[in-house]
């Protein structure tokens, strides 16, 4: 049985492809349009994961979308009438789109097959395509968005039963949800509805603090560790009543994300002393405690929630997903809470990972099959390593094609310790090696590679190859067998989702002129042996990497070891900033030459910026490669 799953028309759009239990594939829709967060019809992902199955339109049993729109549309206009007359602008620009494609749903998915379908049979007639339109529409189903969240948690982890957390901004109703799982049924026993949205809370300070909602909220959590929560009884005073079991409610006095078209009112920005920061103004020390205020708030929600998804549920397992699920400093707090043995969160936590989850829905819940539980697994995901994987001879079609300069080198330990030995001499390396990611983490298949152990490699990394704010910290990649000893962590983290303090054995103790520092100025000091990884807190956020998911990685990282007894190195995604993750080699080779990233592997191939025909002046790649 074949289930393809969708998640469209809000952002991040994607699709996934389930053979009775295994996932053959998932993608999300920007990695082929390059358009960051595309909400689109997610056509070319559709087309990849049929190819990647091996089967046309037709052979799919089952059609799945991840959330149900009429109780979202519902939503909506209840929202806009107890508002009105505020919000009448908003409702105008929202409306005509529903009404248009929205809200008849079933007719636009359909409307979008058939056209896909002409596209793939361009020699069948009319009357095969009304043929078809027809036998489409008879395979959807609809899960609601939190069960497609809840879904996506609970189905592909290692865990016969678990408490499943899930907590986003808004689906129909739902923001924040509690359930149970157990073999092939999820039962949900408490929910939070909107306006009151954790998700939406931390999505007003992002968009406070001058970056952009639904993309931005990393870089507030990132920002944190800069500032003191000095605003979080000012938050909690205000903003938001928060209970002991976890529930809240926020004085929507002091929002304006029901009613018009920005996040924050007149009243927030009163009480926080002054308007948003501009979008690519200076971050002052407001900014910063800002962010640690609200990051501060929202560990301190998630923990009680935790705690009485406990309660509630008995279980020694928690599941969880949703957008918040990404905050991957909230997660090791209640990793170190000892709340649950076990934790499992669904690597594209955000509503890409709702086209996996609806697809289980329908396999398990709307079809009732068993659910099988291989212990030899990690889980379902396969590392995550669910998209596109380009062979040599696609690659070297392409290289050829732009007459770029490369070695092949057909031996993989050749390469490996080729690669190593730069690495270790401090060169950045932009890695393509087998399939792309699912979700919004480069996990070692699409990665720009440094050394943990350079005091300048951060800097490097975000200024002139990821040209994005200094005080961005970069992720550690850490053998799973040798991650005690670098990292307080006593538990794998293939999908880079926790985060934990530095070993003190590996950290340098502060002065008391750089205790006195404030803001940015922490910056430059150097915590540890592991500087470009070790974030102003001694924190990290980890990859354990995994020699039965990731061979070809884990053996680059213990060849790295081998050279200097470091078994850690940097893990950034291969992009620059507000550009998707790459896919194609043709990505990755456009993305290298504008970069001053020194060298780049594809596969087999290995390819060193100073060789390249189109070389230029390091200040001015970025601004003059160009390929017709």
């Amino acid at each position: 049985m074949y289930i393809l799953g969708i998640s469209a028309y809000y952002h991040d759009s994607s699709v996934a492809i389930i053979k009775n239990e295994h996932i053959i594939a998932a993608v999300q829709e920007e990695r082929f349009t390059r358009i960051k967060h595309d909400s689109n019809f997610p056509s070319q992902s559709i087309k990849y994961c049929l190819n990647e199955a091996g089967i046309t339109l037709d052979e799919i049993d089952y059609i799945a979308f991840y959330d149900k729109p009429f109780i979202k549309f519902e939503r909506l206009l209840e929202t806009y009438l107890t508002e009105a007359p505020k919000g009448f602008k908003s409702f105008l620009m929202a409306i005509p789109i529903w009404l248009k494609e929205k809200l008849f749903l079933k007719e636009t998915l359909a409307r979008e097959f058939t056209l896909l379908f002409e596209e793939l049979n361009p020699k069948k007639n009319e009357k095969e395509f009304k043929a078809f339109k027809k036998r489409v529409i008879e395979k959807f189903m609809f899960s609601e968005h939190h069960q497609s969240h809840a879904a996506s948690a609970f189905y592909p982890s290692p865990y016969e039963e678990a408490a499943i957390l899930t907590i986003d901004g808004v689906g129909e109703w739902t923001t924040t949800s509690i359930a149970y799982g157990k073999a092939n049924n999820i039962k949900f026993l408490k929910e939070i509805h909107f306006p009151h949205s954790l998700g939406l809370l931390y999505s007003a300070f992002t968009y406070y603090t001058g970056f952009k909602v639904n993309s931005g909220e990393y870089k507030l959590m990132g920002l944190a560790p800069y500032g003191k929560p000095i605003y979080s009884d000012l938050i909690k005073e205000h903003l938001i009543h928060i209970k002991d079991d976890g529930s809240f409610k926020l004085d929507m006095s002091y929002f304006n994300y029901t009613s018009g078209l920005t996040m924050t009112s007149n009243k927030f920005h009163k009480l926080f002393g002054g308007k948003p920061r501009e979008s690519e103004s200076e971050i002052t020390q407001k900014e910063m405690d800002l962010a640690a205020s609200i990051q501060n708030v929202t560990e301190e929600l998630v923990i009680k929630l935790a705690n009485y998804a406990k309660k509630l549920t008995g279980a020694k397992n928690l599941c969880l997903a949703g957008g918040v699920a990404l905050n991957c400093v909230s997660n090791g707090k209640i990793l170190k809470e000892n709340i649950f043995e076990n934790i499992w969160i669904q690597p594209a936590a955000g509503d890409a990972g709702g086209s996996l989850g609806t697809a289980y829905c329908a396999y398990y819940q709307e079809l009732n099959n068993p659910r099988t539980i291989n212990l030899n697994e990690l889980d379902k995901m396969q590392g995550s390593y669910l998209g596109p994987k380009f062979s040599n001879e696609e690659i070297k079609s392409y290289l050829d094609k732009v007459n770029a300069v490369y070695e092949f080198i057909n031996n993989e330990d050749i390469l490996i310790d080729k690669i190593s030995t730069q690495l270790a001499s401090q060169k950045v390396i932009g890695w393509h090696c087998g399939r792309m990611e699912f979700g919004p983490r480069s996990l070692g298949n699409r990665s720009i590679l440094g050394d943990a152990r350079s005091s300048k490699m951060q800097s490097i990394m975000n200024l002139k190859i990821k040209y994005r704010e200094s005080f961005r910290p970069f992720a550690p990649s850490v053998l799973r067998e040798k991650v005690n000893e670098w990292y307080d962590l006593n538990t794998h983290s293939p999908y880079m989702l926790f985060v934990a303090l530095v070993k003190k054995e590996k950290c340098y103790k502060m002065t008391t002129e750089e205790k006195n520092l404030f803001g940015i100025e922490k910056l430059n000091i150097q915590r540890s042996i592991i500087p470009a990884v070790t974030h102003i807190d001694y924190s990290a956020r980890i990859q354990t990497v995994h020699k039965e998911t990731n061979p070809r990685y884990h053996k680059l990282i213990s060849n790295f070891e081998e050279k200097t007894g470091c078994a850690t190195i940097v893990n950034t995604s291969f992009n620059v900033r507000g550009e998707p993750i790459v896919c194609t080699p043709e990505d990755s080779y456009r993305c290298f030459m504008r970069t001053q990233m020194d060298i780049l592997v594809i596969e087999n191939f290995i390819i060193y910026k100073q060789n390249q025909p189109k070389y230029y002046n390091k200040e001015n790649w970025h601004n003059e490669f160009k390929l017709d």
